[in-house]
């Protein structure tokens, strides 16, 4: 099982920026793809972005293209997500996922894929 702790979140207003982080610890992490969901009051939990365990792919949400990036650092075992030219509706809690999969070729959007998540961190944008 891996610990997942995010963190990050803030309060920022619409147009800023902010950095999360996804610090894992107590298993394997090179071979694991990674991803964010958010969930905002009162909707489903939503995929964001995710990251294959060798960085070279990556996989957005329409709703954040161009405007978040997803990369890692397997040395510190650590996934970030730089989110810019943030909107009031991103505003929501951040979950870190772990893919159940080791190794595998493919990101998914699915929640079922993912077996091991954070707490999540706070990220609301003022209008």
């Amino acid at each position: 099982q891996v610990q997942v702790v995010e963190s990050g979140g803030g309060l920022v207003q619409a147009g800023g920026s902010l950095r999360l982080s996804c610090a894992t610890s107590g298993g394997a992490f090179r071979g694991l793809n990674m991803a964010w969901f958010r969930q905002a009051p009162g909707k489903e939990r939503e995929f964001v972005t995710a990251i294959g365990w060798s960085g070279r792919n990556t996989d957005y949400a329409d709703s954040v293209k161009g405007r978040f990036t997803i990369s890692r650092d397997n040395a510190v075992k650590t996934v970030y997500v730089q989110m810019n030219s943030l909107k009031s509706e991103d505003t929501a809690v951040y979950y870190c996922a772990v893919d159940r999969r080791t190794w595998a070729p493919t990101l998914v959007t699915s929640e079922n894929v993912y077996g091991d998540w954070g707490q999540g961190t706070q990220v609301t944008v003022s209008s």
